[in-house]
């Protein structure tokens, strides 16, 4: 990688910065190394110039690492929820799609901290492989297998005639072509969802079964609604899609979000296609893919509200989330319910019962923590509190 040094004081590739980093002891991720070895090719940096660049970069590193003894979970807790407070409650619409709303906020952020199971608006970017990402009739044929698309949307005429108690319907082909679907697949839905129905090209007729002749009507309606309600193409979960070209590409953006399915499909580029459900990344994709959707939605929902928060905070909120191998909330139902020391549970939520089972249980407190030591009124096991002190005597 780089140009490699011609001469003395020419530029440098990645052994000099990792020469350079040795030299002045400077104890950097392999990450670091990389970049800075890219922006020393960039700059085209002379060996002088990167020597002050890594100096100037260790002082940096240092003053960035957290001191041990350092309270991270509190001042994460102040980092995260001091812009929270800040934010709006209502809600935009979501990178320029008008057509897709997105609850973003205040809304958001409270979601994604209680892992609720079933969010308010999932939505997926599906993002083609580079063979097919240009092709828009590819695209646009694959958006018509994964949005929903019921039989009233490629319907020509729709006729409830109640004098004769019959329901006759005709297929606009028209709109089976624009729409790229298979003309045979639909009827064979259709004959499978009814039972009786008459075909006769693109005529259909369909006959209610009609128990009691004073619900005949009704039972003639609750045909119609059927009828017009029938699924014929899509994946499940999905509702509506719209189609944007990001760049050179066509993407597509999803109401509704099944991941499992979708990775599947023909052409799907599987590392960069996304969900906002995080409970369906981790069953999808693992736990630590789970963490790392946990990090990317609550800095994009900070983000979107012009509030820049550190990433570190947001990492550990994550991290606390998913640590025993499952999304868990951070509330009575999963992290601060399920904290080893009673009075640190005790004083969240639910006060009494936690006690009142302590005492059934005969639980003990070793006051480990800092809430639990802030109650009893000892001095914190963190900061000056960490360290112990012990004076010899002379003799």
């Amino acid at each position: 990688m780089g140009t490699k040094e011609a001469t003395k004081g020419g530029y440098v590739d990645i052994k000099k910065v990792e020469k350079v980093v040795k030299k002045k002891k400077a104890d950097f991720p392999e990450q670091l190394i990389q970049d800075i070895a890219e922006a020393a090719e960039r700059h085209k940096l002379k060996v002088a110039e990167l020597d002050e660049l890594v100096g100037n970069l260790k002082k940096a590193y240092q003053r960035a690492e957290v001191e041990s003894g350092e309270a991270v979970g509190t001042v994460a807790a102040q980092s995260v929820g001091e812009p929270g407070t800040q934010m709006t409650m209502r809600t935009f619409h979501y990178a320029g799609v008008a057509e897709l709303n997105v609850t973003l906020g205040l809304p958001r952020l409270i979601e994604i901290v209680d892992a609720r199971k079933k969010i308010s608006t999932p939505t997926m970017a599906i993002y083609f492989e580079e063979d097919y990402a240009p092709d828009e009739e590819f695209v646009r044929t694959m958006a018509n297998r994964i949005g929903k698309i019921t039989l009233n949307d490629i319907l020509k005429d729709f006729n409830v005639n109640y004098a004769s108690m019959s329901l006759s319907i005709e297929i606009d082909e028209e709109q089976i072509t624009e729409k790229r679907l298979d003309y045979d697949e639909i009827i064979k839905k259709i004959e499978k969802a009814f039972k009786k129905v008459e075909i006769n090209k693109n005529l259909l007729s369909f006959e209610p079964t009609i128990s009691e002749a004073k619900h005949a009507i009704r039972e003639l309606r609750l045909l119609a609604d059927k009828v017009r309600d029938l699924q014929i193409s899509g994946i499940k979960n999905i509702g509506k899609v719209v189609i944007r070209k990001e760049g050179q590409e066509w993407v597509i953006h999803t109401e509704g979000s099944n991941l499992g399915a979708v990775l599947k499909m023909e052409g799907v580029d599987k590392t960069r296609t996304t969900t906002n459900d995080i409970h369906e990344v981790e069953k999808v994709l693992g736990i630590e893919a789970a963490r790392n959707a946990i990090i990317h939605e609550a800095q994009t929902t900070m983000e979107e509200q012009g509030l820049t928060v550190d990433v570190r905070h947001i990492m550990l909120v994550a991290d606390m989330m998913t640590a025993d191998g499952m999304v868990k909330s951070i509330g009575r139902h999963g992290i601060s319910g399920e904290k080893a020391s009673v009075l640190a549970r005790a004083s969240f939520e639910e006060t009494g019962k936690h006690l009142l089972r302590a005492s059934i249980r005969g639980e003990v407190d070793h006051l480990t923590g800092i809430i639990e030591n802030i109650i009893i009124g000892q001095p914190i096991p963190l900061g000056t509190g960490s360290v112990g002190v012990i004076m010899k005597q002379r003799e």
